[in-house]
């Protein structure tokens, strides 16, 4: 009798324990799901004219904080569309503002953490050996400097081709070139073509051709000839990274700036 009373007092505690078990079991679910995500690296999408200063940012962001960035890099508008469909993602940093805009229309930014980051210069380049010489100006004869070759420029529908076909109609000598162009999928892409030796002229930023010795810079394009050559970043709307914003803000910090003008770019602010 006195066993089965102890054995009911002992089945009573534990049910009124059991809530609060529950809760203990939950808050260490939680725990430790907040430290599996503290430890998974914060995902970036990128545009590709980034790759060696961003992977730079990245380790340092990285040797600071302990933790980790896992950057993808791509054309500006290949990767607003994977945002579009949802790409699990916690950053992205576009080459335009129109980009940018068009992912935060979808709701698929955070529209308060939009923020300008860098900007960048059009020019145009020529394998590092070239001896080709030529001044960018109205009417300028680029057609004649390809000498029967072809200019290498990103598709049109890719920032960096939109910014040099607007520069090339601006100064008059887009339409002369229609036929004498190759339409890269990046700016990278370009770069290549023209760093191997493939095309004799290539259309890309500033700090494409601080980034690859094997080409030489002919000129700069007018800053007129183009719109302004932004880099927006901001945070994914779905994520949840706790470090997502910590490197948004390292990012537009001077230890990450330093690095990014060491790669030809220049702060959001310089004119």
């Amino acid at each position: 009798m006195i066993s089965s009373i102890r054995e009911g007092r002992t089945e009573v505690r534990g049910r009124r324990r059991s809530p609060l078990l529950r809760l203990a079991t939950l808050l260490l679910g939680l725990g430790m799901a907040w430290a599996a995500s503290a430890e998974a690296p914060v995902r970036v999408f990128a545009a590709a004219s980034l790759k060696d200063a961003m992977d730079e940012v990245a380790a340092a962001w990285a040797d600071a904080s302990g933790q980790r960035a896992l950057v993808t890099y791509a054309a500006t508008s290949t990767l607003a569309r994977q945002i579009e469909q949802g790409a699990p993602v916690d950053l992205f940093v576009s080459a335009n503002q129109r980009w940018m805009d068009y992912v935060a229309e979808r709701k698929r930014v955070r529209a308060d953490s939009i923020r300008p980051l860098l900007r960048n210069a059009l020019v145009l380049v020529a394998p590092a050996d070239s001896a080709t010489a030529l001044e960018i100006a109205p009417g300028f004869d680029l057609l004649g400097a390809l000498g029967g070759g072809r200019l290498a420029i990103c598709n049109p529908a890719v920032p960096a081709g939109s910014y040099g076909r607007q520069a090339l109609q601006s100064l008059g000598v887009w339409d002369a070139l229609r036929t004498h162009v190759v339409l890269a999928e990046n700016v990278r892409a370009a770069l290549r073509l023209v760093s191997r030796g493939e095309m004799p002229l290539g259309v890309v930023y500033a700090s494409d051709a601080v980034a690859d010795p094997q080409v030489r810079v002919v000129d700069v394009f007018p800053q007129d000839s183009h719109e302004a050559i932004v880099y927006p970043a901001a945070l994914i709307d779905g994520s949840r990274h706790p470090q997502a914003r910590a490197l948004l803000d390292y990012l537009g910090g001077a230890s990450a700036q330093a690095v990014f003008e060491r790669w030809g770019f220049a702060p959001a602010a310089a004119r």
